[in-house]
Order: structure tokens, then C-alpha cells, then sequence
């Protein structure tokens, strides 16, 4: 039975909890405020909480940038039983890879230690469960010709599941669904389907953001997306 300690208890961290529950997984959860687990507060780490680490593995998915608190968060970690961490990340760095992106610099503060393995998982833009994305653009002006890096929620789950019982540790990953529509097709067509308001597309001198590839991800972890299709992904309002 795998042992695994989970930080965050939010859109991603609860339904994971619930899913190592189903698996017979031994899972400890701790959050800021967390009812029905460990409260940790990557603000202050002044409490003890070598109770919640007491794990084989440890899964960091808290959106934080504060650098200085992961560094004594790995401090923490680097005393306790944990041998390999899965420090959940965002592609945004894939933009700005320097120590001017806080996420960027905590990533390397994970792999610098030699106490435990570490796997970085970067996730495209967030959708499904609740968060439905006709939702975050209602009154907002979008550049229509960039193109859209997402992910579903069934699938962060299944790839966080793929790289522990696969061991791939010692990675870094990126990872969003298979196809990077614009965001004037993509968000057209939620807005249509979730009836509610398009935004305004507006056009741009500046460089567009890259499209993220999931090659890796796909070839290391030999996994299949379950929503490999942004456009064929139901939503409602």
C-alpha cells in the first residue's frame, strides 16, 4: 500500500484525495484550513508537522509563490520518511524560465535537494469539475488568434496516478490536452454551448504565447487523454 501525504485541498487536491481513498491508498491531506485533515500553512511553517509527513510520498499542489516558504518547507521534508515528491507546477514557467518566475524557482529548489526524487508536473490552463471556462472570460477582451494549453480534471488526476504507479521520478512534465484551438474557436464555442455572453477578440503586435506539446508526457508515461480534444469536451453553465 502506497503511503502518500497530500497538500491542497482544492479543485485538483480534493477529488485526488477521494480517488487514493478508493484505491486502498494510506493518504494523509493538509491544507491552510483543512477540516478533515492536517492544517499547514506554507506562510507559516512555525508548528510541527512531521505527523503529516510521515509518508513514503509527498504531492505538492498548492498555487503559492512564496519561495522562501517552500525552501523551509523542504527543509522539513528532508527530515522526515518522504523519498519522493510531486511538485504540482504550471506551464506559465515554460515562458520565463529564470529566477524571475517564482514557480520556475521553486521547481529548482525541489530538484537542488538530494534527500528525496522529485517529479515536476506543469499543467496548462485548469477546466472541468467546476471550473467551467466560458465562466472565466464573460466581459473580457481576448486575443482570438492565440492559441489555448488545457487540461481537464480527469485527466491532472489520471496523469498524477500514471506517474505513481509508473515510479517516474527524476522528470519534469508538461501537460495539457492534445489540441491548442484559438482561443476566439475555443471560447466561441463554450460560450455557445454554456449560453452565456462571448467575450470581445481583439488583435495583437506582440508574440503570442507558445503552444505546449505533451510529447513527453505522452511517450514516458505511455498515457492516452481522456479529453485529448478541447472542442469535444461538454460544459455547461
Amino acid at each position: 500500500m502506497k503511503s502518500i501525504s497530500l497538500f491542497g485541498n482544492g479543485w485538483l487536491g480534493r477529488p485526488l484525495y477521494e480517488r487514493f481513498v478508493r484505491q486502498s491508498f494510506d493518504v494523509k491531506l493538509a491544507s491552510r484550513s483543512c477540516e478533515d485533515g492536517f492544517s499547514v500553512d506554507i506562510d507559516n511553517l512555525d508548528e510541527d508537522i512531521s505527523a503529516f509527513l510521515d509518508s513514503d510520498t509527498l504531492i505538492i499542489n498548492i498555487t503559492s509563490k512564496n519561495i522562501e516558504g517552500f525552501r523551509t518547507l523542504i527543509q522539513m521534508i528532508e527530515k522526515s520518511p518522504i523519498q519522493k515528491v510531486l511538485f504540482v507546477s504550471t506551464t506559465s514557467v515554460c515562458r520565463d524560465k529564470n529566477m524571475k518566475n517564482p514557480r520556475y524557482a521553486i521547481e529548482e529548489a525541489f530538484k537542488s535537494s538530494m534527500a528525496f526524487e522529485t517529479t515536476i508536473l506543469r499543467f496548462g490552463g485548469l477546466i472541468g469539475g467546476s471550473r467551467n471556462p466560458a465562466n472565466f472570460v464573460k466581459k473580457k477582451k481576448l486575443v482570438g488568434s492565440a492559441r489555448v494549453n488545457l487540461i481537464h480534471l480527469d485527466d491532472c488526476i489520471g496523469i498524477i496516478n500514471a506517474i505513481l504507479q509508473q515510479n517516474r521520478w527524476g522528470e519534469t512534465f508538461n501537460a495539457c490536452a492534445d489540441t491548442h484551438p484559438t482561443k476566439e474557436e475555443f471560447y466561441t464555442h463554450v460560450c455557445k454551448q454554456s449560453r452565456v455572453s462571448q467575450p470581445m477578440f481583439e488583435d495583437t503586435n506582440e508574440k503570442l504565447p507558445e503552444v505546449i506539446s505533451n510529447e513527453k508526457l505522452k511517450r514516458v508515461l505511455s498515457y492516452d487523454f481522456i479529453h485529448p480534444d478541447l472542442m469535444q469536451i461538454k460544459f455547461t453553465s
